[in-house]
């Protein structure tokens, strides 16, 4: 049996196995133990297993004392915008992300309409671990109540960030593809809002997912033809909760998760200038168009919590994760995908160009992600090892060990949930991104 996953934000486990009903329970009465009086907002991704997860959770705050906001099927980014609009004590959004469909999981949202940071998550794990919860009297009990519209203001505050009347004479052709998967729903009526021509494919938010979910090239291979055979301007991938975001252009070139960053970045910076932050995982583009504009770029360690921290702490006009999680505190604090396209068809009509060329003016470097077996006993040594293996460049244990060059780095951290290093390098070559990472595993395997 597989370990229950959980991070200072949430869990994932397999549904039946690690994630069971008393799980779930026992999980968001520990959250909303720690939180103040009011409704917690409950949605859930497309998969077969939400609604089973979403009862069990309703069902345990209602029996601690709770009320609840039913939202049915949202994306994360839209949870977000739900617990500020209905002024909520939190908010809880069952998805397990890019896992398979074995899996299911829960996110936590803070009254700011957030992902938690990791104080109060530890809390929670704390309180969890306990198992104390507090049941109510049947006089006592929560109740529940269902959201008429729950993708309207998410909708109404996405267009507002924009010349949406731009993009309408336009009239794009896109292509969406929400996999199944949450992001179908707001996806499609954010696109013919905003004039476009919009094929869907995998609208049906059933959790039937027609690939694997996670929106990179090698899972795509069924989406990417049909961008040339369509003739769309722009191809569109979510993944299940829509809180990423992979682009393809018109000639069919998956052009990935971390141009959907750096593309937005670089429109937006050209109307609105301020800080910019991005994890320490994503790509360099960011920073080198940060610089272009002459604004300070911060960089933060992995994980959406640790990015938000540090955008409001620099009163960030942008950021997001490289992962195709472009974040913009003018809709909400929270990795937004619909952000991520309304941006880019927003660039590509102000600037009445391609999406290809978009993507050609940015600075080109090539990231290579790999994996490196190592106990949790050995990091310390090892991150040390790799320091010292390479002694010219600039390095920062803001999260693992970073190592920076005028043209590249390189990113070497341990999992929280398996035994092994993950070494993460960008240069301006494929083949020097692998020597990178190919030197650190030469230098871990040594210890």
């Amino acid at each position: 049996m597989a370990e229950l996953i959980i991070s200072v934000s949430g869990l994932r486990g397999i549904v039946g196995e690690t994630l069971t009903p008393e799980v779930a329970i026992r999980y968001v009465t520990a959250f909303s133990a720690g939180t103040t009086d009011g409704p917690f907002v409950v949605t859930r991704d497309g998969r077969g297993s939400g609604s089973m997860v979403a009862e069990a959770v309703m069902a345990g705050l209602h029996a601690a004392g709770r009320s609840t906001v039913d939202a049915g099927i949202a994306a994360t980014p839209t949870t977000g915008v739900l617990v500020r609009r209905a002024r909520a004590a939190g908010g809880i959004q069952i998805s397990a992300s890019h896992n398979p469909p074995q899996y299911n999981g829960i996110k936590l949202f803070s009254a700011e309409g957030r992902v938690i940071p990791a104080e109060p998550g530890r809390a929670v794990l704390n309180r969890y671990q306990k198992n104390e919860t507090q049941w109510v009297p049947h006089d006592r009990l929560g109740t529940n109540s269902e959201s008429a519209d729950p993708h309207a203001d998410h909708l109404q505050a996405v267009l507002a960030t924009v010349d949406a009347e731009a993009i309408r004479k336009c009239q794009f052709n896109v292509l969406l593809s929400p996999n199944h998967g949450a992001g179908g729903l707001l996806g499609e009526r954010l696109l013919r809002s905003l004039g476009c021509k919009v094929t869907v494919i995998g609208g049906e938010p059933d959790g039937q997912f027609a690939h694997p979910p996670e929106p990179i090239a090698e899972n795509l291979g069924s989406i990417l033809p049909k961008v040339t055979e369509l003739g769309v301007d722009a191809g569109f991938c979510q993944d299940p909760d829509a809180d990423r975001l992979a682009v393809i252009d018109a000639t069919g070139r998956y052009l990935g998760e971390e141009y959907t960053l750096a593309i937005c970045t670089n429109h937006v910076l050209g109307e609105r200038k301020g800080p910019v932050v991005a994890n320490c995982a994503s790509s360099r583009m960011t920073q080198d168009i940060a610089e272009k504009y002459g604004v300070p770029y911060f960089q933060s360690a992995v994980g959406e919590a640790n990015v938000v921290d540090c955008m409001l702490a620099n009163e960030a006009v942008f950021g997001g994760e490289g992962n195709g999680g472009p974040i913009d505190p003018k809709v909400g604090l929270v990795r937004d995908s619909f952000v991520g396209m309304a941006q880019v068809l927003s660039a590509m009509a102000a600037r009445q160009v391609p999406l290809a060329d978009l993507a050609d003016e940015l600075p080109r470097y090539a990231i290579v992600k790999t994996k490196i077996d190592l106990a949790a006993s050995k990091v310390p040594a090892g991150l040390e090892a790799v320091e010292a293996h390479f002694p010219v460049a600039q390095a920062n244990r803001m999260d693992g060990l970073r190592l920076d060059w005028p043209d590249r780095w390189l990113l070497v951290r341990p999992s929280n949930t398996e035994p092994i290093v993950r070494a993460i390098a960008e240069a301006p070559t494929e083949a020097s991104a692998h020597d990178l990472c190919r030197q650190a595993a030469a230098v871990l395997a040594k210890l």
